[in-house]
């Protein structure tokens, strides 16, 4: 799912444009947001209830915008033409901020930095950065970025192509590869659920996700960042950001 999820940068003013938000959005009236919710952990269904990182800082913002968020489920290749075509106010749905995507919507600061990143087995000492990972058995998926980019970068790497994601990182588990190389989110998902791997500090690539928004209503993207804005000043997005994200398994 590499590439699913593949800037119009705002001068905020803080509570000047929150304000504003409230006017132009008819007294708090709900936000409809789309998403395709099976992408954990950006988005995904657990227990009947839908969960993720860009599902609790988009109810976030929507509490500071005084706005209930009407979420609204669709396939993530709807997502852009839903916008356009007005059936929503909003997607998010880890949704990368290209230039072929900017030319048809807008989108918000990026809000987070997926990308490629190494993973090995908890303990390892010999692989600290991804340059280690030359030389190694580095296990990675058919068909995605991890592939090609990985051949490129680090010639030397002996390649374990594999179907799923699931094999990649039980080959890393078992002691069979010596690392593996995927996606941000699908990392940070294994490590928070399963444990027994980590997560290298330092990404091998980056790729930028960003809230897409209707180029006809500008004052909501700005109002969104400002929202962005304020749930970093105060923490709260810095928490989200942890429970997610973290390094360690939960």
């Amino acid at each position: 799912m590499n590439t699913r999820r593949s800037i119009v940068a705002a001068t905020l003013s803080g509570l000047a444009i929150l304000g504003f938000a409230g006017a132009a959005h008819a007294q708090g009236e709900p936000l409809r947001v789309a998403t395709d919710a099976t992408f954990p952990p950006m988005e995904f269904v657990e227990n009947g209830k839908r969960t993720g990182f860009d599902v609790e800082l988009v109810e976030a913002i929507g509490k500071t915008l005084g706005r209930k968020i009407e979420w609204i489920d669709i396939d993530f290749k709807g997502l852009v033409p839903g916008l356009i075509s007005k059936r929503f106010d909003m997607a998010v749905s880890g949704i990368y901020i290209t230039d072929e995507r900017k030319k048809v919507v807008d989108f918000t600061v990026p809000y987070y930095a997926g990308g490629l990143v190494v993973m090995v087995k908890d303990g390892n000492t010999a692989i600290k950065t991804p340059a280690d990972i030359n030389g190694k058995k580095v296990s990675v998926q058919v068909g995605t970025k991890s592939v090609s980019y990985t051949k490129e970068k680090f010639p030397q790497v002996q390649l374990m192509e594999v179907e799923k994601n699931q094999e990649m990182f039980n080959l890393v588990d078992i002691g069979r590869a010596d690392a593996a190389v995927t996606g941000k989110p699908a990392a940070y998902q294994y490590v928070r659920t399963r444990g027994g791997l980590k997560v290298l500090p330092e990404q091998i690539t980056t790729e930028e996700y960003g809230m897409a928004i209707r180029k006809d209503t500008p004052e909501l993207t700005k109002a969104v960042n400002g929202a962005i804005e304020k749930l970093k000043a105060d923490g709260t997005y810095d928490q989200i950001v942890k429970k997610w994200f973290s390094t360690a398994a939960k």
